[in-house]
């Protein structure tokens, strides 16, 4: 009865809360905004959510003018989606099919093998050298059959990205009849000036696009709006497989509504990238490895130390999602939920 595909994947199996013997619950688990939304957003949302009873807006015709109007991008060169993993859902509709290859690094964003799986394409997975994106391997493991390849920069769940000239080096690799797909979910919080916007690569490149989320430095993780960027005839393409009115009226309402406040939530986000260096700091001098990040979280290569810690947190409250056998990763979160993490790691040895 069932695709024969199912049979390799795992089913989503939701965390179990955790909680202190007092009751407290510190979620680091998930890369979302600890702020509140804005008082604009709330008042967009509050709005909007008299008109439910209205189907969406399926052209999204206001958000992509506000993405665009945003990030100074041609209406056509934009498509929108459920979050960040709907339009990479979209993009392999768009190209993955049995018999091609997509490729992508390992470890990286759990959605891609998962997706990956769903088209019956083969899934090609580099290993990171380092806890980076090893694009050297990465341009040697194509093929004929590579029709997409991910690039996570940042990358979830290391939070390292790759500089310019080697980015540049390896779209100089791919052939032209394969998508690459440069995956900014983190894009705001980089803060190391070699690391180009990926929107600044697109001229000249036309099997390249880029994606991009609200659900981060936007703080919509609850309504999912995710959009990608790249050629217009890509663009026509990748529309075609957006699932109609997924983008719900109240969450077009509320990304326009963040866009035009994109100043104010820039100023919060600086505000996570202090609390970040700050926790990466007090590890370090505790003698903890943790590479530098340019994400909203931070990674703890903990190896085979890696559940015990989770399970050691969990038992003060403290969330954080465990890779078993490789890592840790910690959600930067307010300064209060980041002093949880930091008093319940005290008494734990990364060794």
């Amino acid at each position: 009865m069932f695709r024969s595909v199912l049979d390799a994947i795992a089913g989503y199996r939701p965390s179990s809360p955790v909680r202190s013997p007092d009751g407290r619950s510190y979620q680091l688990a998930a890369n979302e905004s600890a702020d509140e939304p804005l008082p604009a957003v709330v008042r967009a949302v509050a709005e909007a959510a008299l008109t439910v009873n209205r189907y969406p807006d399926n052209s999204c015709a206001e958000l992509i003018a506000g993405i665009s109007g945003a990030f100074g991008l041609p209406e056509d060169a934009v498509a929108v989606g459920c979050g960040s993993v709907a339009v990479t859902q979209m993009l392999l509709a768009a190209v993955a099919e049995p018999g091609v290859e997509v490729l992508y690094a390992r470890r990286s964003f759990e959605a891609y093998p998962l997706l990956t799986g769903f088209t019956g394409a083969t899934a090609v997975e580099v290993p990171l050298r380092d806890g980076v994106h090893d694009l050297e391997a990465m341009a040697d493991a194509l093929t004929d059959r590579t029709r997409l390849v991910f690039v996570c920069n940042p990358n979830n769940p290391t939070g390292t990205v790759v500089g310019r000239a080697a980015l540049e080096a390896f779209l100089d690799r791919v052939p032209a009849d394969c998508l690459v797909v440069l995956d900014e979910a983190y894009r705001e919080y980089v803060r190391d000036a070699d690391t180009p916007d990926g929107l600044t690569l697109l001229a000249g490149r036309p099997n390249l696009v880029v994606l991009r989320t609200l659900s981060k430095a936007y703080g919509l993780a609850g309504l999912r709006v995710g959009f990608v960027a790249g050629r217009p005839e890509v663009i026509a393409a990748v529309r075609k497989t957006y699932l109609p009115f997924s983008v719900n009226g109240v969450a077009q309402t509320a990304a326009v509504a963040a866009l035009r406040a994109k100043d104010e939530l820039m100023a919060r986000v600086e505000g996570t990238v202090k609390e970040r260096d700050r926790v990466r700091t007090v590890l370090t001098a505790r003698g903890w490895t943790v590479p530098v990040s340019e994400a909203n979280f931070l990674w703890l290569p903990l190896g085979d130390r890696s559940v015990p810690l989770a399970e050691h947190l969990a038992a003060a409250g403290v969330a954080v999602r465990p890779y078993a056998g490789d890592g840790v990763r910690l959600s930067i979160g307010s300064a209060a939920e980041n002093d949880a993490f930091l008093a319940a790691a005290a008494d734990f040895s990364p060794i």
